[in-house]
Parts: C-alpha cells; sequence; structure tokens
C-alpha cells in the first residue's frame, strides 16, 4: 500500500453540483463561489458547461459566470463542452480545460445524450482536436463504470474500451465515475483498474457519489492504489436523479478532512472551504451536505 503524499481536488460545485437544481442560481452568486473556493485553496474548478439552456436551464448564465471571474495564477478553470457547438462558444470564454464524457453504459449514453457509446466519442473526436489545437487541456469523464440505473453492474471491460476510444481521439485525462454511487471498494477497484490498462497513473482521476454513503471508502480503496486525483463537490452539490432523496457528489470538505487527518497534503484552508459551502447552502436555503461541514459549524456556534 503506498498512499500518495499529495492529492489534487478538481472541484465540480459550481458546474455538476448546481446543475440540478431546481431553483435559478443567480450568475454572480456562481461567482462568488468560484472565488471562495479559489481563495479556499483549490487550483482545479469546474465552473460551467456550454450545453443547450433548453437541457440545462441553470447553466444558461455559462458566458456571464466565465466573463465575471476573477482569475488567479496558478488555478485552472475548466467548462464541461458536449459538442462542437459547445466548444465553439465555450473556447471565446478563455477556458484552461475543456471535459467531454461518455459512458460504460450503453443503455445510459442512449438515455442521457440520446446516442450510443460509439456516436458520442465521433461527436467528441473534433471538439478534443480542436481544444488541443489551441492548446486547451482536454479532460474525459466515464460515467456508470461501476453500476447503471437502467443496466446494472458494468464490467469493467467496458470501461477500458471507453478509456481506449477516449485516448484514441486524444483525451488527455480520464475520470472514473461511479456516477449513481452504487460502487463499493473492490469494484471501484477493479474498475479503476480497468481505466489503468490505458491511461497512467497520474492521467486518471476519481468521481464517486455518496449515494450509498460509500464515497469516502471508495476514494479510500483507490488512493491505496496511488490514485492521487478527485473530483469533490463543495457542500456535496448535486444530486442523484436516479435515487430520489439522494445525496449526489462526495463532499470536498469531508475528503479534505480525512485527507489531512492521514497526513495527506491538499493545499486547502478547511475553514476558508467550510466557508464557501456554508455561503452556497446558505443560498440554497439548506443545510450543508458535508458531514465535516456540519460538524465545524455547529462547534463554531457552541
Amino acid at each position: 500500500m503506498t498512499l500518495p503524499t499529495r492529492v489534487k481536488l478538481v472541484e465540480v460545485g459550481p458546474r455538476d453540483g448546481l446543475q440540478n437544481e431546481k431553483q435559478p442560481v443567480p450568475a454572480e452568486v456562481k461567482i462568488g463561489l468560484v472565488h471562495r473556493l479559489q481563495d479556499a485553496g483549490l487550483t482545479h474548478i469546474e465552473v460551467t458547461s456550454f450545453v443547450s439552456p433548453k437541457w440545462v436551464p441553470q447553466m444558461g448564465d455559462n458566458a456571464e459566470v466565465m466573463a465575471g471571474l476573477q482569475r488567479r495564477a496558478g488555478v485552472q478553470y475548466s467548462v464541461l463542452t458536449p459538442n462542437l457547438k459547445g466548444y465553439e462558444a465555450a473556447v471565446l470564454s478563455r477556458p484552461d480545460e475543456i471535459v467531454v464524457f461518455g459512458a460504460a453504459s450503453e443503455a445510459f449514453s442512449q438515455r442521457n445524450i440520446n446516442c450510443s457509446i460509439a456516436e458520442s466519442i465521433e461527436r467528441f473526436a473534433p471538439v478534443v482536436a480542436a481544444a488541443l489545437a489551441a492548446g486547451i487541456r482536454v479532460r474525459g469523464a466515464i460515467s456508470c463504470t461501476v453500476g447503471c440505473p437502467y443496466e446494472g453492474d458494468i464490467a469493467p471491460e467496458r470501461v477500458t474500451q471507453v478509456a481506449r476510444l477516449m485516448k484514441d481521439i486524444g483525451v488527455q485525462h480520464v475520470g472514473v465515475a461511479d456516477t449513481i454511487g452504487v460502487g463499493t471498494p473492490l469494484k471501484v477497484q477493479r474498475a479503476m483498474e480497468a481505466a489503468l490498462q490505458v491511461y497512467a497513473l497520474d492521467d486518471v482521476s476519481g468521481h464517486f457519489h455518496d449515494t450509498y454513503g460509500q464515497a469516502l471508502a471508495n476514494t479510500l480503496a483507490t488512493l491505496q492504489m496511488g490514485v492521487w486525483q478527485y473530483d469533490t463537490s463543495v457542500a456535496g452539490l448535486g444530486g442523484c436523479p436516479y435515487a430520489k432523496g439522494a445525496t449526489g457528489n462526495v463532499a470536498t470538505e469531508d475528503v479534505v478532512y480525512m485527507l489531512h487527518g492521514m497526513g495527506i497534503d491538499t493545499g486547502i484552508d478547511l475553514d476558508a472551504l467550510i466557508d464557501a459551502g456554508d455561503f452556497i447552502s446558505r443560498h440554497l436555503g439548506r443545510p450543508t451536505g458535508s458531514r465535516a461541514g456540519k460538524a465545524i459549524l455547529n462547534k463554531r456556534s457552541a
């Protein structure tokens, strides 16, 4: 067991976390959240997505949010782009990285983006080529690597297959996502091993949802494999649309608390991070979804 001495967290709350919120979140609040996150030491923030507002109305202010950022040296600002039209709009906002996403489940791909896995990769190929030609990094996300709401368990070989398709079109880094949070440590390790057949250890990350309370265990299981990059969401923002009332992304605060307790450096100020989580939770009118955040806020008020 070789644990990394430092872990990089990619904060996905402003994009993946907020996109499922029913109430509109004003652009100035989203910008304020990003500023608080970078103040807390986050160096990689997924800000927004350039998708049709018809499908994701919450992200309709993407250009306004990107334009309003006070950018900080050393911070990477990412945006999700599902197709060439999205990329062409996104590139005007000067992102440091674009994110494309495919699924390891054929049924999920059809239901979520209305095309097959192979067709989704074909759709991404010109996006990836354009981004790389412009000197913009490209990260890929593979959803449903462990389980799918329509197909059930996903074989690790499917993860290898999608990772290989992404590698072939030039995607530089791939995230292994347990999108519906059904994964348990050994299953998640197998999914990660499947991606590692195609990508180097430095070019993979974990993206674990906490629907069944397994996200920290799954993070630890992959840390033990040497994985040192993870997507997390401040205040546990983001739901799971396939499990009513379930939590979504693992809370950044909970992961930071665990890592710091293990002596692993993140470069993040936990107190400032909890303030950022409290800021967005207050705006949304509900308590933070982070257990560490709740505990520390309670301790402060006592």
